[in-house]
């Protein structure tokens, strides 16, 4: 036999023995084929679901942003440009006294609250007894701080006849209706924020349960202190915790709606002092059915909202220490 023979030899593949042998290959691939679709069948509501209830929505509104469309009408969106746009931050005062509202809302309220729900989950991580009692205490305004008859209950504890100010004679001070003053009402919905600090805690809480324990018993060999601890140890190695709580809470802090809504009886009074940037593109959509311009302003949040995001993600490498 040639080298060339011998080779064809070598490269052809081998055949089954028997018709049978093949049949039973064949229908082996068959069924390896059509066992591929089922990953996809098994995604298709997912799939369903990020391109019916999401992308297309938003790519919808992106259209919607750039015409002039009446949620009450049957005439078609008429395109505008960006007329939107510059009326929104050129000639709408309403505009830039609702950005000036939610940015001291988020400014004030974030740190707040994560500086509360850190020294709580500080107090938690000891061996007390009842602990289990004292967490599910602390939880419990995070379960029910966004439903709205907290909402209702908040207006009525700083209202003019409220509890706030039956505290306040006590100590012999005048209290005010502090929901209908425009230089305090902003406060009361930022410490109806400050107050649902149950969730950053459980965080915090779950993060100082990693904390290695031997790092603690050196430093305290050393003659540290409590804050010295808390400040050198604690801090540092909490702070991949800490980045991820700042980043959901700005975001959700940007995003509220129902407290504002309901302390301020869907006005965003008084006049505008409460008028968080959810409830303004709540009022122009659905109250005055500017949908064309609500839906500008959701983009501009969107934007805002992915700034201030990717700004903490690329702050967080001088500040976040991770285990490398």
């Amino acid at each position: 036999m040639t080298t060339e023979k011998v080779d064809e030899v070598v490269k052809e593949p081998p055949s089954p023995a028997t018709p049978a042998d093949r049949e039973r290959m064949r229908k082996r691939a068959a069924r390896r084929r059509a066992g591929g679709w089922w990953p996809f069948i098994f995604l298709a509501p997912w799939f369903i679901g990020i391109f019916g209830l999401t992308i297309y929505p938003m790519l919808d509104s992106l259209y919607l942003s750039f015409t002039d469309f009446n949620l009450l009408t049957t005439t078609p969106a008429k395109w505008i440009g960006a007329q939107n746009y510059t009326h929104m931050f050129g000639d709408d005062p309403n505009f830039w006294n609702t950005v000036h509202v939610t940015l001291l809302y988020v400014a004030v309220s974030v740190p707040l609250k994560l500086a509360l729900a850190l020294g709580v989950a500080v107090l938690l991580n000891r061996p007390l007894r009842g602990l289990g009692l004292y967490r599910a205490a602390f939880y419990l305004p995070s379960l029910l701080g966004g439903a709205v008859a907290i909402a209702i209950m908040w207006r009525q504890i700083f209202g003019g006849d409220g509890l706030f100010n039956d505290v306040l004679g006590w100590f012999g001070i005048k209290g005010q209706d502090w929901v209908s003053s425009p230089n305090t009402s902003i406060y009361t919905l930022i410490l109806l924020a400050v107050w649902q600090f149950g969730t950053p805690m459980v965080i915090f809480l779950a993060g100082l349960k990693q904390l290695p324990k031997d790092v603690y018993e050196a430093a305290a060999i050393d003659g540290a202190g409590v804050f010295t601890r808390f400040f050198r140890i604690t801090l540092p190695l909490l702070t991949p915790i800490v980045f991820f709580n700042v980043v959901l809470q700005i975001i959700g802090s940007f995003q509220t709606f129902t407290p504002a809504y309901v302390i301020s009886n869907g006005s965003g009074g008084p006049i505008g002092s409460t008028m968080l940037y959810s409830l303004f593109l709540y009022k122009e959509g659905f109250n005055y059915f500017h949908m064309g311009y609500a839906s500008a302003l959701a983009w501009v949040l969107f934007l805002v909202i992915a700034a201030f995001t990717a700004l903490n993600f690329a702050a967080s490498r001088f500040w976040v220490h991770y285990d490398d």
